[in-house]
C-alpha cells in the first residue's frame, strides 16, 4: 500500500511538479492519498458523513464481480458528486477523432505504408481538437479493437474538460511537454516518457511547452498490463516501481466550464458551472500514471539469432485468447548487439498482427533513411515487410564484432485486427507514395550454387 499526504491544489499554469514528490511508484498499486490531513477515511468505505463536507464516490473501471487480481476501482473524496460535473448534452463533432468501425470505401487500407511528421499549421489546438486518427481497429461499441492518433497541441484546455467513456488512452508524446491535471492528480509527461489515462477519468490538459505532438494508442478492451515475463523471471523488461501514480490534488474552482465526453465514439458536451476536478483524496489500484521510456530494460539475444520483437512489449492488453493481444506497445530503443553470425536487424516476415510504428527520435535499424522522428508506418496483418536494401546488405556484411545501437527510440501498436485507414491518413497527413518502393531494387542472389552463401 502507497500512502501520500499534502497540502495540495492545482492551479492552471501552476509550476511543474516532474519529481518524486509528486508520484507514488508502481504499477497496479493500491494507493491511498489525501490533499487534505483526514480528509480519507480509514478502516471503510463509505462513512455516513466524510471529512471536509465531502462526498464518497467510487469510480470502477472493471465489473463488480471480476476476479480479484484484475479488479479495478478507486473511492474518491471529493467536493461534489460527479452528477453536478453533468447535465444536459448536446452533441458536438470532432471530424478527425474518429472511432472504429471507420472502414471508407473510397480508402485502400491494405498496403505497407509511412507518412512523414503531420506537421503544424499554426492553428491554435488543443490536445482533444488537436487529435488526428490514422487507423481504427475493432468495434468501439463491443469493446474491442483499437484507434491510433497524432496529436497536435498549440494551448492548453482553460476550463474546459474531457473524458473517454470509450477507451483508455496510451499518450507517446514525440515533441513538447504536456500536463496531465486529472481528478486524481497531475501528471507531467515529455518525449521519452508516456502516460496511461484510465477511461472515465476526467482531465484537462495543458501545453507546457509547445507547440506539441506525440502518439496516442485509444484502447477499446481490457485494459493494459505488464505482460508475463515466463523464463525471463522476475526482472528487466518495465519494472512496475518505475511507474508512478499521482498524489491528491484537487481544484475549487466556481467558473463557467464545459465537459466533453465521447461516449460510443461520439462526442457530447454539457455546461457546468464548477471545475470537475474536485477530487480532495483517494484510495485505489484504478488511477493514471506515467512511465520513463529510458527505464526500459532491453532482454535480447547474447549468442545468435534475433528473438521476436514481443520480447520488447512494455505493456500488452489482453484479448481474451491466451497469448494474442488486443493491443501490444513494444519499445526498440539504445541497445547492444552482440550476434554471432546472424543477421542482426528485424527480418522479413508477415504475421497475423497488424503494426502501426511510429520513431520517437533516431533511426530504426530496418529502415535508416526515411522513417524519421514524429513519422509512422503502418505494415497491415499478413502483409510482407522488413530491412530495405541498404539495410539488408549492410547488415548481410558487416563485421560483426559487439555493436552499440545508439540514439534510436521506436516504437509499435500493435494488433490483432486489420488497421482501416482513415480519410486523413489516406488523404491529408504526409504520406511517403514511394515508400513501397524501398524494396524494388533488393536483388535475386539464387544461383544454385550448393553451400554458397
Amino acid at each position: 500500500m502507497n500512502r501520500q499526504t499534502s497540502t495540495r491544489t492545482m492551479q492552471q499554469g501552476a509550476t511543474p511538479v516532474g519529481t518524486l514528490e509528486g508520484y507514488m511508484p508502481g504499477f497496479g498499486n493500491d494507493f491511498e492519498t489525501e490533499a487534505l490531513p483526514g480528509a480519507l477515511p480509514q478502516g471503510m468505505n463509505s462513512p455516513q458523513k466524510c471529512n471536509y463536507g465531502l462526498y464518497g464516490e467510487q469510480l470502477t473501471g472493471t465489473a463488480f464481480t471480476a476476479p480479484s487480481h484484475q479488479n479495478e476501482r478507486t473511492w474518491c473524496y471529493r467536493i461534489r458528486p460527479s452528477v453536478k460535473h453533468s447535465h444536459r448534452y448536446e452533441k458536438i463533432d470532432l471530424p478527425y477523432w474518429k472511432s472504429a468501425p471507420n472502414i471508407d470505401p473510397d480508402v485502400i487500407s491494405l498496403g505497407q505504408y509511412r507518412w512523414n511528421p503531420v506537421p503544424h499549421s499554426g492553428e491554435a489546438l488543443t490536445f482533444v481538437s488537436g487529435m488526428r486518427t490514422m487507423t481504427t481497429a475493432g468495434d468501439v461499441n463491443t469493446q474491442v479493437g483499437m484507434a491510433t492518433h497524432i496529436y497536435l497541441a498549440t494551448q492548453s484546455m482553460v476550463d474546459d474538460y474531457f473524458f473517454s467513456a470509450d477507451s483508455e488512452l496510451l499518450v507517446v508524446p514525440q515533441e513538447g511537454r504536456l500536463r496531465f491535471c486529472t481528478e486524481l492528480g497531475i501528471i507531467d509527461i515529455e518525449p521519452k516518457e508516456i502516460a496511461i489515462i484510465p477511461r472515465g477519468l476526467v482531465y484537462r490538459v495543458e501545453v507546457l511547452e509547445g507547440p506539441a505532438r506525440g502518439f496516442v494508442c485509444e484502447n477499446y478492451g481490457q485494459k493494459f498490463e505488464l505482460p508475463g515475463r515466463g523464463p525471463i523471471g522476475a526482472n528487466c523488461m518495465a519494472n512496475r516501481r518505475d511507474f508512478k501514480t499521482p498524489i491528491a490534488a484537487f481544484e475549487d474552482r466556481e467558473v463557467p466550464s464545459t465537459l466533453t465526453v465521447k461516449w460510443c465514439g461520439q462526442f457530447h458536451r454539457t455546461q457546468i458551472g464548477q471545475s470537475p476536478l474536485d477530487v480532495v483524496a483517494w484510495h485505489g489500484n484504478y488511477a493514471p500514471c506515467k512511465y520513463d521510456l529510458r527505464n526500459y530494460c532491453p532482454v535480447g539475444a547474447i549468442l545468435f539469432d534475433h528473438p521476436d520483437p514481443s520480447i520488447f512489449t512494455v505493456l500488452t492488453a489482453p484479448s481474451g485468447q491466451p497469448g494474442t493481444a488486443n493491443i501490444d506497445f513494444v519499445l526498440f530503443r539504445e541497445r547492444w548487439m552482440v550476434m554471432e553470425d546472424t543477421f542482426r536487424p528485424p527480418w522479413y516476415h508477415k504475421n497475423i498482427m497488424s503494426e502501426l510504428m511510429g520513431n520517437i527520435y533516431g533511426q530504426y535499424d530496418a529502415k535508416p533513411e526515411g522513417f524519421v522522428p514524429g513519422g509512422v508506418s503502418l505494415h497491415n496483418m499478413m502483409l510482407p515487410h522488413g530491412p530495405d536494401k541498404n539495410a539488408f546488405e549492410g547488415a548481410s556484411n558487416a563485421d560483426l564484432k559487439p555493436e552499440k545501437l545508439d540514439n534510436t527510440m521506436s516504437f509499435m501498436f500493435e494488433t490483432r485486427f486489420p488497421q482501416h485507414l482513415t480519410a486523413f491518413a489516406a488523404k491529408e497527413a504526409p504520406l511517403q507514395d514511394d515508400y513501397i518502393d524501398c524494396w524494388t531494387d533488393l536483388e535475386k542472389k539464387f544461383d544454385g550454387t550448393p553451400g554458397k552463401k
